[in-house]
């Protein structure tokens, strides 16, 4: 009987010691991989007070894989060159001076090369750009590809299934992407399906078992499609009903975009790169770049981001594109976590006398989300900054607009979720004829918007402040 208690004894003791050891050890690898201290030392003090609690949100959430490598720098560079050939005359036009060092900085910390003369059609309604799609896909000759962070299995999701289908019957090379979280809902055999008819699929950064896993808090939220070489597609609408039909939030306002010409290349160079990840397979053949037709006389870059490599390029392109603003920013986004460095360079920019508009969905599809988003209102309010809810539905668009000169558009969402864990990608336009497009969107959608005002804003209940301000704690998670 005491030999059983002794040997229960020296187990639990053994098992304490090991967990100790590795909840301290998991301290000193948070502290040595040198973060942000206003990360660092929420995760110390949770590690340390709440080990178990702290040791399962640390292993989901908490994992820096900046310094691992999903592609060789040398593989990299190889897909990245090919926008960058067949430079055409017009290319050695400069980009506007105050924007060279943006440039710049999209080319050193993601060889983003300047594409110019690239056409572009803005579609503000799903019925409109997957009727575009279709017909695209219909045009098809040598390769289509397709990467959505959601592919449902509905109506749309079953028509474009279908036109791959027939496609790849006709010999058409195609290949599709999708993020396995974002598309947990989805069947098996919806994906099977176009893999029997010779599609090739995969799932980017497949989660086995999602409860033992730290993949889950890494997803891939682009939304991409490459036809032929020639046209493309990239915005913030991924297959799903929802954007033609809406749902309980009603009308699903988003933006999307169809681009010919040379910009096609570097959507086509951000599809290989994922598709390398996930394949291993390198497509490099100058097939998938076609000779690009001279459409306008813009210029643009565009850029990714993830969770690996040293650099977040999207969140300091955008950073610094808004702290060079003249005379005003326009915005519109579905989810606001900012970082602490966009925060605050939106309040400088208000406070400088600067014209910032921030356009948010009055009912977000995450109470979580929404409660965290209205925490940050309050010193923006203060500084400065307009913001107005849209009550047309649920926003879902994201949208830069700077000067009448700047244009950000693409996946990214204004969140930390976006900016630091996903896998995203955003064009960077030079245009003064596309960004006035783009601000008369912005200024058709304020006539569906309340403005808020901040003597009634302040009336909120404590319960309503306290929950925000609760939430704001976890907005690096959601």
């Amino acid at each position: 009987m005491l030999g059983a208690i002794h040997i229960q004894y020296l187990v639990t003791l053994v098992f304490m010691l090991i967990y100790c050891v590795t909840v301290l050890g998991l301290v000193v690898v948070v502290i040595a991989e040198n973060r942000n201290p206003l990360k660092t030392i929420p995760w110390v003090i949770v590690l340390l007070f709440a080990p178990v609690v702290g040791l399962i949100f640390y292993f989901f959430f908490g994992q820096d894989n900046r310094k691992q490598k999903i592609i060789s720098r040398r593989t990299y560079k190889r897909i990245m060159k090919r926008p960058k050939e067949e430079i055409l005359p017009q290319d050695v036009c400069c980009v506007p001076e105050e924007y060279k060092p943006l440039a710049a900085l999209l080319v050193n910390t993601n060889q983003s090369s300047l594409l110019y003369g690239s056409k572009i059609t803005v579609y503000t309604n799903g019925r409109e750009k997957f009727d575009a799609l279709l017909e695209e896909i219909s045009k098809a000759t040598h390769h289509i590809h397709l990467q959505y962070y959601i592919f449902c299995d509905d109506a749309i999701g079953n028509k474009v299934k279908e036109a791959l289908i027939t496609k790849a019957k006709e010999g058409v090379q195609v290949r599709v992407l999708y993020d396995d979280v974002g598309c947990w809902n989805v069947k098996v055999s919806f994906f099977n399906e176009m893999k029997a008819a010779g599609i090739e699929v995969y799932a980017f950064l497949r989660v086995v078992f999602p409860v033992l896993t730290s993949k889950v808090n890494y997803r891939n939220h682009r939304k991409v499609v490459v036809i032929d070489g020639k046209v493309g597609f990239v915005g913030g609408m991924n297959i799903a009903d929802r954007y033609v039909k809406g749902n309980e939030y009603g009308k699903w306002r988003d933006t999307h975009y169809r681009i010919e010409g040379k910009g096609v290349h570097g959507l086509q160079s951000a599809f290989l790169i994922d598709w390398y990840v996930v394949s291993k397979i390198l497509l490099n053949s100058k097939r998938y770049y076609p000779p690009a037709k001279v459409f306008t006389n813009n210029m643009m870059q565009i850029a990714t981001c993830g969770p690996v490599g040293p650099w977040r390029t999207i969140l300091q392109a955008t950073i610094f594109a808004l702290a060079n603003a003249k005379r005003y920013i326009y915005i519109q986004t579905p989810y606001f976590l900012p970082t602490e460095s966009l925060n605050t360079v939106l309040q400088v920019a208000a406070l400088g006398g600067i014209d910032v508009r921030l356009m948010l969905p009055k009912k977000a599809d995450s109470k979580m989300i929404n409660w965290a988003s209205r925490s940050f209102i309050d010193e923006l309010v203060k500084a400065g900054v307009k913001v107005y809810f849209y009550t047309g539905g649920f926003l879902h668009a994201k949208l830069i607009v700077i000067d009448d000169a700047l244009t950000a558009i693409g996946s990214a969402n204004m969140d930390f979720r976006s900016l630091e864990h996903n896998f995203e990608i955003n064009a960077f336009l030079y245009d003064t004829s596309f960004a006035e497009q783009m601000k008369k969107i912005f200024q058709h959608d304020l006539l569906e918007c309340e403005k808020l005002v901040p003597s009634r804003w302040k009336k909120r209940s404590v319960k309503k402040r306290f929950m925000e301000s609760f939430m704001r704690l976890f907005s690096p998670l959601l």
